[in-house]
């Protein structure tokens, strides 16, 4: 039995479960559902997105951008319509934006909104956003001219931005994130010049990839981690088909390879190569994994991930790996819990600054159902092999640690496994809970 009850806990009761020859479909990607809102907002013209992320963050990206003078329909899976404003002609909101849950609202929104010569906009969000890192962000923007507030001297929300005429930069930034990298793009947009960003290693592409859908003049090196975007360039309106998340079929790969008698089809998957580290990973770990049906659509590779149950065993995650599976790496760890043999995750100090400190949950939440894990500052080491059983998991109100462990209690023994606040997986997985049920809990196997 898998039900939600009504205090918001997702309960898995012990059993033999197995699913078999079942097709899913995983919501449209985060971040490009983001961009597309983004980018259509200050384009000229019209965009339309089908496929987009019904998630409570992208809602909050739509929130924000139709507060500031855009015209967006109704939130649709179908079909979205934005009616541009165009480059610079943001207005100034009646009211304080709310980015919600979202770091990638709040982050890559500060980018363009310091651009805006003379307009004022004050941003907040809830309380795991108001105490996650913007300094990141906040300090190439202020190299290039922004004027920006906010708590701890701008390291933490909320945030206000008096808009500035920009300077482009030549930035080096200490880590591969996309959200840093996305901001000082977008900033650049209204500069004259041209804005550089060089990575460590390389971060997801979505932005320089519907930037330049969009009109903009962007270059990359892909061998220096380097994007070049000369500023100056009018967006065009366009449309955008926003490919399934890997991110979240990432729970389902998991699921096929460690839950006895499981084969599942997931149609449609973004398998963008700067997202495709969890591929890569289970691959390495003796998952039975297929690609079919590879296309590409509007600029972003696709395709259907066949996955079949396989022991797996354990291997090492780290390095230029890490900034193409940092979202995935709560079920990765789940993965390996299954797995024969030692995982070691490092490098991941990224984990500790999202929606929760999600190494410490994972650890805790790993040994609370019996696994042995030691936790390091920039991640962990997972000796895998013995059974998991039932427990109370706290998700600290973070969708990936609850859709993690919502995996784990399908393996789990002896008691039910209880997440609490499982709620909060509508932030970017709405049908996660409908597709478990779908997927796990009709009949047992024979």
């Amino acid at each position: 039995m898998i039900e939600l009850l009504e205090n918001h806990k997702l309960v898995l009761s012990p059993r033999a479960y197995a699913t078999q020859g079942k097709e899913i479909t995983v919501p449209g990607d985060k971040s490009i559902s983001h961009r597309a809102l983004m980018l259509g907002s200050i384009a000229e013209g019209e965009t339309i997105i089908r496929g987009l992320l019904l998630g409570e963050d992208p809602r909050s990206t739509a929130h924000c951008f139709s507060a500031m003078g855009a015209e967006i329909s109704p939130l649709n899976s179908d079909f979205v319509r934005i009616k541009g404003i165009g480059l610079g002609n943001l207005q100034e909101p009646n009211n304080i934006l709310d980015a919600g849950n979202s770091g990638t609202t709040l982050r890559l929104m500060l980018g363009i909104l310091a651009s805006h010569t003379g307009r004022f906009f004050a941003i907040t969000g809830d309380d795991s956003l108001r105490a996650r890192p913007m300094l990141r962000v906040v300090d190439p923007l202020r190299r290039m001219g922004a004027t920006i507030w906010g708590r701890e001297n701008g390291a933490k929300a909320p945030l206000a931005v008096m808009g500035q005429k920009l300077h482009p930069i030549h930035y080096i930034s200490p880590i591969a994130s996309a959200q840093v990298k996305s901001a000082i793009l977008l900033a650049g947009l209204l500069t004259s010049g041209e804005t550089i960003v060089t990575e460590p290693e390389q971060s997801r592409d979505h932005s320089e990839r519907m930037l330049k859908a969009f009109g903009a003049d962007v270059r990359v090196d892909r061998d220096s981690h380097t994007v070049i975007l000369k500023g100056g360039n009018r967006l065009q309106g366009q449309e955008v088909i926003v490919p399934g998340d890997i991110s979240s079929a990432a729970f389902w790969l998991v699921a096929g390879s460690i839950v006895p008698n499981s084969e599942i089809l997931i149609k449609n998957v973004g398998v963008n190569p700067t997202r495709t580290g969890v591929l890569e990973v289970l691959r390495a770990m003796g998952a039975n994994l297929t690609l079919e049906n590879e296309r590409e659509i509007t600029g972003e590779p696709i395709a259907d991930l066949r996955v079949k149950t396989a022991p797996l065993k354990g291997c090492e995650i780290g390095g230029s790996l890490i900034p193409r599976l940092i979202d995935e790496l709560p079920v990765l760890a789940v993965a390996a819990a299954c797995a024969e043999g030692r995982t070691v995750i490092r490098d991941a100090e990224e984990l500790r600054v999202k929606e929760s400190d999600r190494i410490a949950a994972t650890v805790q939440g790993l040994r609370a159902m019996g696994a042995e894990v030691i936790e390091h500052p920039d991640g962990m080491e997972i000796f895998g092999g013995r059974p998991l059983v039932g427990t109370t998991i706290d998700s600290y109100n973070d969708h990936r640690i609850a859709m993690s462990f919502a995996i784990a209690g399908l393996v789990a023994q002896k008691h039910p496994t209880a997440i609490e606040r499982a709620d909060c997986v509508t932030i970017s997985y709405p049908s996660f809970i409908p597709t478990l049920q779908f997927l796990y809990g009709d009949s047992p196997s024979s």
